[in-house]
C-alpha cells in the first residue's frame, strides 16, 4: 500500500510545503551520523525481534495465554460470535490451525504476525507523515511498549483490533490524501472487520470523525460521499453478527454488561479507576518507550548545539493535517477510555489499551517542535533500544517459573498446565477405558486441560451447549466425558491438589446402549 499523495491532489490535506520535505531528506550532515531504515531492514528487524521474544517467552512460560486457549477452543466451529465475543479472531485462526496444527505455538505464531504487522503499517505511514527519521524511532520506541514485548504471544480480539484500528489510520491518510473512493471503501472493510473483531471499534470510527472534523469533510463533496461509502460498507459487514446477537440474547453484550461496563462504580471509585487506568498504560505499560524518547531528545539537543537547524526544517505548517491524524488515534483513545469509565461507571480492564497505545509514541514526538527528530541518530538509538529491550526481558525471566522464586507472581503462564493434564489424564483413559473426548468445566481450566491432553478433546464450557456449539448435545451420553468443578459439589470427584486448590475431577462414563462415539 502505497502512502503517498499523487500529483494533483495535493489540496486535499494541509502537507508540509514540498521544499520542506525535499529539504528535509536532502539534508546531509557532515557527521553522517544519520540512517534510514529501509523496508527491507525493518521486516528483517521485526524478525529477529520476534525470534527472540517469541522464544523466550515459550521457554519461560508453563501455560499459553488465557485468551490464545481461549480461541483454540473455538475454532472448532466457525460462528458468526460466540458467546463473549465477536467472530473474526476466530476466523483468522481457522486456517494456520489446520496449516500448522492446533497448538499453543500456533497461535504465538499469529499474535506475533497481528502485533509487527500493526507496527510495520504504523512506520511506513510515520515516513510518509514524518521522513524516516522520524518513523525509525517511533518504531524503535512502539517496541518497548510492554504490550507489543513481554505480550507477544498473545493472540486474541485486541490484538486483532490493533492491528484493524492501525489499518485504519493509514486508510483514513490515504482516503483524505488521495480523495479515491476506493480508499474510503477499504476503510469501511477494515472498520467493518474491526466491529467483528471488538466493539471497542466504536475508539476508532471515533479517531476517523475526529480527523474528518479537523479536514472540515464536509464542505468536500467527494468526502462526504467517501464518509458514507464507508459507513455503509462497514454496516453491511456488520449487519450477519448483528442478526446473530439478536439470535442469541445479545451474550456478548450481557457478557460486557456483567463484567465490567455493568459494575456502576461509585463517583470516587469511577475517577480512581479512569486515572489509575491512564497511569497503568502510560506509566506502566509505556514508560520504558518514553524513556528512549527521552534519550532521542537528549542527543538531538546535543547535535542543535553543535549545528544550526535549517528554519525550514520546523516551519510548521497553519493546519498539519499529519499531526491532528496523528493526535486522533495517540491522543484521543487515551481520553476517550477513562471518560467512559467516569459516565458509565465501567470497570476499565488495562488490557483494553493494546489496540490504541501504538501511536501514543508519535503523539508524544509531536509535543517537540517540528522536525525536532530529523536529527535523530538511529544508529546510537538502536543501542539504547537493545538495552532497554535486554533489562524488558531479564525482568520477564527473573519473574518467570525459571526465574527467582522470590520474585515470581501468580500470573497464569506460571501454572503447569503440563502436570495438570499428566494428573489426570492417565487415570481418566483408564476409567473411561479409551481416550477423553470432552473436557466439561470452567473456561480457562476446562480449556487448558484440553489443550495439553494428546486427544485434544472438546470443551464442553460450563456444561452449556449454547456456549459450546461445536459439542453435539447427546455427545457426552455416547463418548463420556472429563468434569472439572468445584470439589465442594462435585460429588465423587477427585481433587487436583496444590496445582488448582478447591477444584475437583471426576469422568463421566457413556450412557449403557448409546450411539458410537463420534464428538
Amino acid at each position: 500500500m502505497s502512502l503517498g499523495v499523487p500529483a494533483g491532489h495535493e489540496k486535499s490535506v494541509a502537507l508540509p510545503p514540498a521544499d520542506s520535505i525535499g529539504r528535509v531528506r536532502g539534508l546531509a550532515w557532515s557527521a553522517r551520523c544519520l540512517i534510514d531504515f529501509t523496508r527491507l531492514e525493518v521486516a528483517i528487524g521485526l524478525l529477529l525481534f520476534a525470534t527472540v521474544w517469541l522464544s523466550v517467552l515459550a521457554f519461560t512460560s508453563l501455560s499459553p495465554p488465557v485468551d490464545n486457549i481461549e480461541q483454540l477452543t473455538w475454532v472448532r466451529s466457525l460462528e458468526w460470535g460466540y458467546y463473549k465475543h465477536p467472530p473474526l479472531p476466530t476466523w483468522l485462526i481457522w486456517l494456520p490451525v489446520r496449516l500448522f496444527g492446533l497448538s499453543a505455538s500456533t497461535s504465538y505464531g499469529l499474535g506475533a504476525v497481528m502485533t509487527l504487522g500493526s507496527l510495520a503499517i504504523m512506520w511506513r505511514l510515520l515516513v510518509t507523515l514524518r521522513g524516516s527519521a522520524y518513523a525509525g524511532l517511533a518504531l524503535l520506541a512502539a517496541l518497548c511498549i510492554t504490550y507489543y514485548n513481554g505480550r507477544l504471544t498473545y493472540y486474541n480480539h485486541n490484538i486483532v483490533l490493533l492491528f484493524l484500528s492501525t489499518a485504519s489510520a493509514a486508510l483514513c491518510w490515504q482516503a483524505f490524501a488521495t480523495r479515491h473512493l476506493r480508499w474510503w471503501i477499504a476503510l469501511g472493510v477494515a472498520i467493518g472487520l474491526g466491529a467483528l473483531s471488538k466493539y471497542q471499534i466504536v475508539v476508532t470510527i471515533s479517531s476517523v470523525l475526529v480527523f474528518a472534523l479537523h479536514q472540515r469533510a464536509w464542505r468536500d463533496p467527494v468526502h462526504r460521499l467517501g464518509l458514507l461509502c464507508a459507513s455503509l460498507v462497514a454496516l453491511l459487514i456488520f449487519v450477519p453478527h448483528i442478526e446473530w446477537l439478536r439470535r442469541h440474547d445479545f451474550g456478548p453484550i450481557g457478557y460486557a454488561l456483567d463484567t465490567s461496563i455493568g459494575v456502576s462504580l461509585g463517583a470516587v471509585g469511577r475517577v480512581r479507576n479512569s486515572l489509575g487506568w491512564l497511569a497503568d498504560q502510560l506509566l506502566n505499560r509505556g514508560i520504558p518507550a518514553f524513556a528512549l524518547l527521552v534519550v532521542a531528545g537528549l542527543q538531538v539537543r546535543k547535535l542543535n548545539r553543535l549545528a544550526p537547524v535549517d528554519p525550514v526544517m520546523h516551519a510548521s505548517p497553519r493546519r498539519d493535517a499529519a499531526q491532528a491524524l496523528i493526535f486522533s488515534w495517540g491522543v484521543l483513545p487515551l481520553c476517550f477510555m477513562p471518560l467512559v469509565g467516569v459516565m458509565t461507571g465501567a470497570d476499565l480492564q488495562a488490557h483494553w489499551g493494546t489496540p490504541f497505545m501504538l501511536f501514543a509514541v508519535p503523539a508524544a514526538m509531536e509535543l517537540a517542535p517540528h522536525g525536532f527528530w530529523d536529527r535523530v541518530d538511529l544508529a546510537k538509538i538502536l543501542r539504547a533500544f537493545l538495552v532497554i529491550q535486554v533489562l524488558l526481558l531479564a525482568q520477564g525471566y527473573v519473574r518467570s517459573p525459571r526465574g527467582i522464586p522470590a520474585l515470581g507472581n501468580h500470573h497464569w503462564r506460571n501454572f503447569d498446565s503440563t502436570e495438570f493434564a499428566q494428573r489426570i489424564g492417565d487415570a481418566a483413559r483408564a476409567e473411561l477405558r479409551g481416550p477423553i473426548r470432552i473436557v466439561i468445566g470452567k473456561e480457562h481450566e476446562a480449556d487448558t486441560l484440553a489443550l495439553q491432553l494428546p486427544e485434544r478433546p472438546l470443551v464442553l464450557i460450563d456444561g452449556s451447549f449454547g456456549k459450546s456449539p461445536w459439542v453435539q448435545r447427546d455427545a457426552v451420553e455416547r463418548c463420556g466425558a472429563v468434569e472439572l468443578g468445584p470439589t465442594a459439589t462435585l460429588h465423587g470427584g477427585k481433587p487436583v491438589g496444590p496445582l488448582l486448590e478447591g477444584t475437583s475431577w471426576r469422568v463421566l462414563l457413556p450412557r449403557q446402549g448409546a450411539a458410537p462415539c463420534v464428538p
